[in-house]
């Protein structure tokens, strides 16, 4: 991964750790729907600039019980385009799980957490390299 993608990928990481919580918590209707919804991170229904890649970026959530399973159904092109990591918040946006992933080992960005201590509504985040910050809010 070259420098200014690195950076990028910083910066977009620390805003959306910054702003997603403080914005998911104030939103009254709907915790995805914000004035950060579509500039700051995505969602399928609020893509954003990011339109044409709701499909490949938008995180795919299976709850059974307390087996959350997490999948990006996104290409890993080594890194040059690929998906950094999944990541589970609560309700109150407190960690419930992450997964890195290694784009040169890693073919498919496919996650599974258990979550014994948690059940209500929580969101799964899918962070990709060049296409920002996915949210899919679902129930536990």
């Amino acid at each position: 991964m070259d420098r200014r993608n690195f950076v990028t990928l910083g910066v977009v990481g620390g805003a959306a750790g910054l702003l997603l919580p403080a914005a998911l918590q104030a939103a009254d209707a709907s915790p995805l729907q914000t004035p950060f919804a579509g500039g700051i991170y995505y969602t399928k229904e609020k893509p954003g600039r990011w339109a044409a890649k709701a499909a490949g970026h938008s995180p795919v959530v299976e709850s059974a019980g307390k087996m959350v399973l997490v999948t990006t159904p996104h290409e890993m092109k080594g890194y040059e385009h690929y998906i950094v990591k999944h990541v589970l918040l609560d309700a109150n946006m407190n960690l419930l799980g992450e997964k890195m992933f290694n784009p040169l080992q890693d073919k498919a960005a496919v996650s599974q957490f258990e979550i014994a201590a948690y059940s209500g509504p929580a969101y799964a985040l899918s962070m990709c390299n060049q296409h920002d910050v996915w949210v899919t809010a679902f129930t536990v």
